[in-house]
């Protein structure tokens, strides 16, 4: 298992800690959408939250983040489910912007200004949706901010991602606490100066490492178990058919328009960069269907 997610549970104290490895995952979206290493960082630390934020889901639940703000950046819109697959995208994958005392700046390619923007897929009826203001734009802070604001529940959060010199994901990881009922609002104060007192996620992956162990540090001591293990991957849902059914959704002019014009359609998948191609044949075959 190369990327993965452990959950830790401190139940005399009521607190809970999931720490992720997300490394491969980040590396995978940044050779597919070809990103500069600010906006690499950016998305990468964004993917993270959202396989942090998995964590919280249940079966056949996913989660949707989507951080807009006045930056170059433009929107970053990652996506995870229970099952720890992950997928996102940047709207300006070119940005990159001179390094603030030796890390990226990832809050000036987001912009000061802007909103979270979180929706969760419950299996309920409605979507659940919150909508906070950046309060950071680092990711992390934002996260934590709508954790606090929009959940009302208290929460740390670290997310890191560090590159190497050719631009390529060195370490990506992230680290999330929060507590359960009955609880003692001091713990999170408590572990979120234990986390303040260790190092960054990604020296600590970077050292060798696993989650598990990073969990152990976090709850030093403090009595806790180690439960659940999530494999966590970049995986998008996105197909050649449900590509079509949206090619179909534009109409019978439009793909005439496209059949005459073109001679074929190209459609490229934001959230991974699949490319799927429909020849003339393809064309006339959805437009027959249209007939029918």
């Amino acid at each position: 298992m190369r990327d993965y997610m452990h959950l830790a549970i401190a139940e005399k104290d009521g607190a809970r800690s999931y720490a992720a490895a997300t490394t491969h995952l980040v590396e995978e979206a940044r050779l597919r959408h070809n990103t500069s290493p600010t906006a690499t960082v950016a998305l990468g630390r964004a993917l993270t939250a959202a396989v942090l934020m998995s964590g919280l889901l249940k079966v056949g639940q996913r989660v949707a983040l989507k951080w807009e703000g006045t930056g170059p950046l433009g929107k970053i819109i990652v996506e995870a489910d229970a099952k720890g697959r992950a997928r996102g995208y940047v709207g300006n994958p070119d940005v990159d912007l001179p390094l603030i005392q030796g890390e990226p700046d990832v809050a000036g390619a987001i912009g000061g200004a802007g909103l979270l923007t979180v929706v969760r897929d419950l299996l309920l009826p409605e979507l659940a949706q919150g909508v906070v203001h950046l309060v950071s734009s680092d990711i992390s802070g934002d996260l934590a901010y709508f954790l606090e604001t929009s959940d009302q529940v208290p929460s740390a959060v670290e997310i890191g991602v560090k590159l190497n010199e050719d631009g390529s994901v060195a370490e990506a990881g992230g680290i999330l606490i929060q507590p359960f009922p009955p609880y003692d609002p001091a713990i999170i104060g408590r572990l979120k100066e234990r986390l303040q007192e260790m190092p960054p996620i990604v020296t600590l992956l970077g050292g060798g490492q696993k989650p598990e162990a990073i969990l152990d540090e976090v709850f030093t001591g403090i009595q806790h178990t180690l439960l659940s293990k999530y494999p966590v991957r970049f995986e998008c849902n996105c197909s050649r058919e449900q590509t079509m059914a949206l090619l179909a959704s534009l109409g019978r002019d439009e793909i005439e328009e496209i059949l005459n014009n073109e001679g074929q359609a190209i459609i490229n998948c934001q959230f991974c960069h699949e490319e799927y191609t429909f020849d003339r044949d393809d064309l006339e075959t959805i437009l027959a269907a249209m007939a029918e």
